[in-house]
């Protein structure tokens, strides 16, 4: 059953120089207990996407679509008040730079206990020991004393764990994890991964990755969406993707990885710009 649709999502930001429109008529859904991954270069509108979504873009963004729904209810005719009730408690997000995403004036502990307060009015005691929990499950060493420390007191990997806790702390149906791993060694990247994918599982979450690498993709979808310049190039499998990219551009960007290099010219990306998705 699908659990998020979104179907000819146009988004337009108002510059200087007129009009520019990030995202041009993107497509896909997530299902119950599915893992999708966006992937696609720097500036492709993943992200951009997703706070369209959450309804996180400012004011003077125009976002269309024909429909953006989830668990059956249409966001787009949800009023502000309703639509907050869904996002962060339903529906919850990992943003990219948690040490930049946390507020740095507050507490760890402080930081979770607020969404307990405000999505399901839990009593002071509640949300501590509800707190607690959350530090455990997402495995953080003395989870006691992170919850008194503030973002600039813990390391990336910790911070990124903390984010995770706020973002699960509802029991959320569809959680969406933007660039995870971005920041982390090698080490942290592969566990960070291999809990978010442990979180899923056991709350049977819908999950949407959103990812640069190639390599988190493989590791972690179900199925994937390529996007290019605001336009989604190619949606697949994910094992039907590396094995027959259909997209020009998805073949560009598994020939870029390491172990698939030839010695020979990697294409220019500007040379999908009129690329239609097969």
């Amino acid at each position: 059953m699908a659990l998020l649709e979104v179907e000819n999502l146009t988004v337009t930001f108002g510059t200087a120089h007129g009009p520019f429109r990030a995202l041009d008529g993107i497509s896909y859904s997530v299902d119950e207990g599915e893992v999708l991954a966006v992937v696609g270069e720097s500036g492709s509108g993943k992200s951009v996407a997703m706070l369209a979504i959450m309804g996180l873009l400012g004011p003077r963004v125009r976002v269309t679509a024909d429909r953006i729904a989830f668990a059956g209810r249409d966001l787009l005719r949800l009023r502000p008040r309703e639509r907050r009730t869904i996002i962060g408690k339903e529906m919850a997000m990992i943003f990219q730079e948690p040490i930049a995403s946390l507020n740095p004036s507050f507490t760890i502990g402080f930081q979770i206990e607020e969404v307990l307060k405000v999505h399901l009015g839990m009593d002071r005691a509640s949300r501590r020991a509800r707190a607690l929990e959350l530090m455990h499950a997402v495995r953080l060493s003395e989870p006691e004393r992170r919850l008194k420390s503030y973002p600039h007191q813990m390391s990336g990997g910790q911070c990124q764990r903390a984010m995770i806790a706020m973002a699960i702390a509802c029991e959320p149906k569809l959680l969406i994890a933007d660039e995870p791993t971005t920041a982390l060694d090698v080490t942290i990247q592969k566990q960070i991964l291999d809990l978010l994918l442990q979180l899923q599982a056991e709350r049977g979450m819908g999950m949407v990755v959103i990812t640069h690498d190639m390599g988190v993709v493989a590791a972690t979808a179900d199925r994937v969406v390529v996007q290019y310049q605001g336009r989604k190039m190619e949606e697949a499998d994910v094992l039907a993707l590396f094995e027959r990219p259909q997209s020009a551009y998805t073949r560009a960007l598994l020939a870029a990885l390491p172990e698939n290099a030839t010695g020979e010219r990697l294409p220019v990306m500007g040379e999908f710009a009129r690329e239609t998705m097969p």
